[in-house]
């Protein structure tokens, strides 16, 4: 027809332009928003609350229009909220496994009604989840509510949950707390970010019309992250799990410091993920999806290219001819803009190239999709990248550079892989330090998966079975008291001098032992030549000497761990079981020296003390036997293709020991984190450090690798310190004081540290209220599962 401007299929493929978006609908979320006068009040104990007198918070869509105004709770809301869900924990607990399953699946069917309103609310807010990604999370969970009294035997919900997220965080990605909470029993107070509140605030009025009791699950909006440290002071809360961007995660925690609350940080936002590329990949399909991946409008993290050397031109080719035409991306401000630009220079000026889509704007908040070719693994927009449609691109040999690339980033959330080799696939996967790894595909996800950020990207598992623990604890444990925060000078704690040691006595005869600390492999003095004074049970004598290490003790211990840890890890978990059974046959052997020390320094009877060395061969023999019993395996897929999960070390491990059973605990925790394929830097009890020094002899006779353990004494401060400034160190496990447990949650944000903390006080005994001579299978199942963190692999299939 003449005149026509229709475009023939070949003239598509031509330029591969893509069609006109048809605009999208709000109706139904508008109707919504209509109904409640565009005025959002908070949800409490079933039923929507607009206080009085409260200041309100403007949401904005996507073009900068008021969308609504939200209430900003107040200290008197948070806790009403907090008495509620307090109250509703019992009931909705108490509730049979099937009943509690029942409520969720009612919400399958509601979504099915409302699912477009959601959608429509998510778009407004770009919160970023779908109606059928919600349903897959609430058919997932509800089989779980079903079956926990079955397949998750000896453990029981916290109590009540504080969900928090930060403003730029996804629905999907805090609906991932919430219904594992729900499930197990839990009641959940969900503080979300700007982004995710208005869907929240709909999902919980769906929620209570499903039949979920009143208080059950209850959200509070407000204007900042302050709001999430409020509803933490309150003593109902048991847990806190926060999901968002690292920054308000980090400043929750070290707000949070010393109120004896569990506080488990997912930054999955803003984190750095390698995008490698193989010359043996289909490179068409790669860079297609690198492209998709790196230059969406909202994306959760930042993608940096790795390809093979060999192929580096024509992934640059292909780049180059399928960016063509692209449309410049919306930055979210002109500061982000200035960021992108700085990046840019910098990169040009360290002798990067650009490929870019189209000519870059002089100003305002747009820019190309911009790859920079040529970056250097330690340049700050690749360590640390800006907002914006950047992709560094560098390039590898062979797969071992491929993999040192891939764990330079400090991030260890994800990766993709992309190579038609399965073997180098796996190999490769198994070899990166992050969460999960993604064959051929990328930013996949599913609820049945176990994911756990690896470094800087998490302290908690979320998804799979290994999720659900976050949200419980043994049965036969008591839940953790609350505290209040003590008055702390963090840049003056463990800094004070240790107490002068006073010539006593003239007869060497009676002189008291002195002892060696044991750091790679060899028995050794502490690197200042210092020791500290060990005394008697009744406190009037010394009985010994032993080193009083510090920081640089600390830095030999760890820099030995760090070699010998991958080696160990890569054995099989029979062969650490034969090592650990040895262990154990080793200690048996000295039985009665060790139970001499032990009565020295304890007072224990000499009858005593040889029943703790017989529990404790018998503890390293039941980890022994734990080394290749859970070891993951295959997931059941929703969709096509196959996932694996795979149990993987923490690396290195710092551990402040308890001074309770000083032989039996330590071995407890030793057995537990090298079965699992830790290594290990232990600061002995301050009060009864011999017991662990004289196990140094079963260790030096054993065939563990020289520099997998190591013992290093002295002042317990000082050396928590040196412990929790060390950057390799992945997690501390500690026992100590109120104020030791408050300097770790504060300092030990960046990098971050999984920690475990136990207070040791006269009302709770010496280890925290802990029994270390009971070998119940939770408590033993609980240390097992903190030793490790998940990976996942997916692998698609045609």
């Amino acid at each position: 027809m003449a005149g026509s401007t229709t475009k023939t299929v070949f003239d598509i493929f031509q330029n591969m332009e893509s069609g006109p978006a048809a605009s999208p609908s709000t109706s139904a979320a508008q109707a919504w928003l209509d109904h409640h006068s565009r005025s959002l009040g908070l949800f409490i104990d079933g039923k929507f609350v607009g206080p009085a007198e409260r200041q309100s918070n403007c949401l904005t869509d996507s073009k900068g229009g008021i969308t609504c105004s939200i209430t900003c709770a107040e200290e008197s809301d948070i806790s009403q909220c907090a008495s509620s869900a307090h109250n509703c924990f019992k009931a909705w607990a108490n509730l049979s496994c099937y009943q509690r399953a029942k409520v969720l699946l009612r919400l399958v069917n509601a979504l099915g009604q409302h699912g477009q309103c959601l959608s429509e609310l998510c778009d407004l807010t770009e919160a970023s989840c779908s109606p059928t990604t919600l349903v897959r999370l609430l058919q997932y969970y509800s089989g779980w509510a079903q079956l926990r009294d079955t397949l998750i035997t000896n453990w029981a919900p916290l109590g009540v949950v504080a969900v928090v997220s930060s403003d730029d965080c996804s629905l999907y990605s805090l609906m991932l707390k919430v219904l594992p909470a729900l499930a197990m029993g839990n009641s959940v107070i969900v503080v979300p970010g700007r982004s995710s509140g208005l869907p929240a605030l709909l999902l919980a009025q769906l929620f209570t019309g499903a039949g979920l009791p009143a208080g059950a699950l209850n959200v509070l909006t407000g204007s900042d992250m302050m709001l999430g440290t409020k509803v933490a002071q309150n003593h109902s809360i048991s847990c806190v799990a926060y999901i968002g961007n690292k920054k308000d995660g980090m400043m929750l925690r070290k707000a949070t410091a010393g109120m004896g609350l569990p506080v488990s940080v997912s930054p999955c936002i803003g984190a750095t993920c390698p995008f490698i590329i193989f010359e043996s990949a289909d490179i068409n399909s790669a860079v297609d999806e690198a492209i998709e991946a790196a230059f969406k409008k909202r994306k959760e993290v930042c993608w940096v290219l790795c390809v093979q050397e060999s192929i580096r031109d024509s992934v640059v080719a292909r780049l180059r001819h399928r960016m063509a035409g692209m449309k410049c991306v919306p930055l979210l401000s002109d500061a982000d803009r200035a960021l992108v630009d700085a990046a840019v220079q910098g990169a040009q000026q360290q002798g990067g190239t650009l490929v870019q889509s189209c000519a870059t704007p002089t100003s305002g908040a747009l820019y190309p999709p911009t790859v920079l070719c040529g970056a250097a693994p330690a340049s700050p927009y690749v360590v640390n990248p800006c907002p914006g449609p950047l992709l560094p691109l560098m390039t590898f040999r062979s797969n071992t550079e491929a993999v040192t690339l891939g764990n330079h980033s400090p991030h260890g959330l994800a990766a993709s892989i992309w190579t038609e080799d399965l073997t180098l696939a796996l190999e490769t996967a198994k070899s990166l330090s992050v969460g999960s790894v993604w064959v051929n595909s990328h930013s996949m996800s599913d609820p049945c998966l176990p994911i756990s950020g690896h470094k800087d990207s998490g302290t908690c598992t979320d998804g799979g079975q290994e999720g659900l623990y976050q949200f419980l604890r043994p049965s036969s444990s008591s839940a953790l008291p609350r505290s209040s925060p003590v008055s702390v000078d963090y840049s003056k704690f463990g800094t004070g001098p240790c107490p002068p040691i006073i010539p006593d006595g003239l007869d060497p005869a009676g002189a008291p032992q002195t002892y060696l600390q044991f750091v790679g492999g060899k028995s050794c003095k502490s690197v200042s030549g210092c020791s500290v004074a060990v005394r008697s049970p009744g406190g009037d004598g010394v009985l010994a000497y032993v080193p009083d290490g510090g920081r640089k003790d600390v830095r030999d211990a760890v820099e030995a761990a760090i070699k010998v840890q991958p080696g160990w890890m890569k054995k099989s978990p029979s062969a650490r079981a034969q090592s650990l059974y040895s262990l154990a046959k080793g200690l048996e052997s000295k039985k009665q020296q060790v139970a001499t020390s032990l009565t020295l320094q304890t007072g224990l009877s000499m009858d005593e003390a040889e029943k703790e060395v017989e529990l404790s061969v018998t503890r390293l023999s039941v980890w022994a036997a734990y080394s290749d019993k859970v070891q993951g395996g295959s997931l059941p897929m929703p969709r096509s293709g196959s996932a694996l999960s795979i149990p993987d070390a923490l690396e290195v491990v710092g551990v402040v020991l308890p001074d309770k059973n000083p032989l039996l605990s330590m071995v407890t925790i030793l057995g537990a984190l090298i079965a699992t394929g830790n290594a290990v830097v232990m600061v002995p009890s301050q009060k009864y450090p011999l017991a662990t020094l004289s196990f140094v002899q079963v260790l030096q006779s054993s065939d563990l690798p020289a520099g997998l353990v190591n013992i290093v004494t002295g002042s317990r401060d000082q050396l928590t310190v040196a412990l929790a400034n060390h950057n390799v160190i992945k997690a501390i496990w500690y026992w100590g004081s109120v104020e030791g447990c408050q300097y770790l949650q504060y300092t030990c944000t960046s990098p971050l540290k999984t920690l475990r903390l136990f207070c040791q006080t006269d009302q709770q005994g010496e280890d925290g209220g802990r029994d270390w001579t009971r070998s119940d299978p939770s408590l033993l199942e609980e240390m097992w599962r903190n030793a490790v963190q998940w990976k996942s692999i997916w692998i698609p299939t045609a």
